[in-house]
């Protein structure tokens, strides 16, 4: 049996650093060790460490240095987490998609630039989502930021996890139950009004059954699914949508809904595999 581990793919880059805070805080809700990865053939930004000035992009020692810098700085704020960090060798897709094999969730960093200029959706990021046969999240800079809980006015509000349901599948529908269990937080599904899935109170009793403690709600909308879980992601501690592992005619395929919600979501991005 796989021990429960998040890895995160590290660069330098500001995203990348984003990424290894939010899943540091997600190891650390799921009670599972964080692992810090960089592929060697990956061209890494320069980082600032815990403290002094910027470090140029790291070869191969300035890599180790990063991690490292990294691994002490995720140490300090999360006491008692367990924290690896490997270098890895080969391609770079190639082997963040094995990091996600061994692991089963891994973290990218994305460079969001808000709903008015959407994800800088980079290939490899890419790439790795529509590869990857376990789920994959993708963080921007602001989202690490971000607070899971609202206060105001006197009371604190928990941030909903949204689920995009288009095709009822046991994996996306186990892990966004999950998600918004841990987090104590509702759970509220959109799904499309056009082509309903199937018999919704049904698909979603056995889970509620499985988690009495989570609120959800059930919205059919109409129009582009993309624009409104986009709308949704803004109120949102995490976005949960599924992609098909099938390969499309010219190759690997995201799908619309999953590409446009990547493109523009403010909150981090689950995306499932399923068949």
């Amino acid at each position: 049996m796989r021990s429960p581990t998040v890895t995160v793919g590290l660069d330098g880059s500001r995203e990348s650093l984003a990424a290894a805070g939010w899943a540091a805080g997600e190891a650390a809700l799921r009670g599972a060790a964080l692992r810090l990865v960089h592929v060697g053939e990956q061209r890494p930004s320069s980082f600032v460490p815990f403290a002094g000035n910027a470090v140029a992009p790291p070869g191969d020692d300035r890599s180790a240095r990063m991690l490292r810098e990294v691994r002490d700085r995720l140490a300090h704020r999360h006491p008692g987490l367990r924290i690896g960090a490997d270098r890895l060798d080969g391609r770079t897709v190639a082997g963040l998609v094995a990091a996600a094999e061994e692991s089963g969730l891994l973290v990218l960093g994305s460079r969001g630039l808000g709903l008015a200029a959407g994800f800088l959706f980079t290939s490899v990021a890419s790439a790795v989502v529509a590869r990857a046969g376990q789920p994959v999240i993708l963080v921007s800079a602001a989202a690490d930021g971000r607070p899971a809980v609202e206060c105001g006015a006197g009371s604190a509000r928990r941030r909903d996890v949204v689920l995009g349901l288009h095709v009822p599948h046991d994996a996306v529908l186990g892990f966004a139950f999950d998600a918004a269990s841990r987090r104590s937080a509702r759970l509220r599904v959109i799904h499309d009004g056009d082509t309903p899935p199937p018999d919704l109170v049904g698909v979603l009793r056995p889970w509620r059954e499985k988690y009495p403690d989570v609120e959800v709600t059930d919205e059919c909308v109409i129009g582009r699914p993309g624009t409104h879980l986009t709308d949704a992601s803004r109120d949102a501690s995490l976005v949960v949508v599924g992609r098909r592992t099938r390969h499309a005619a010219l190759g690997l395929h995201i799908g619309p809904v999953t590409q446009a919600v990547l493109q523009y979501a403010v909150a981090p991005v689950a995306v499932i595999p399923h068949d």
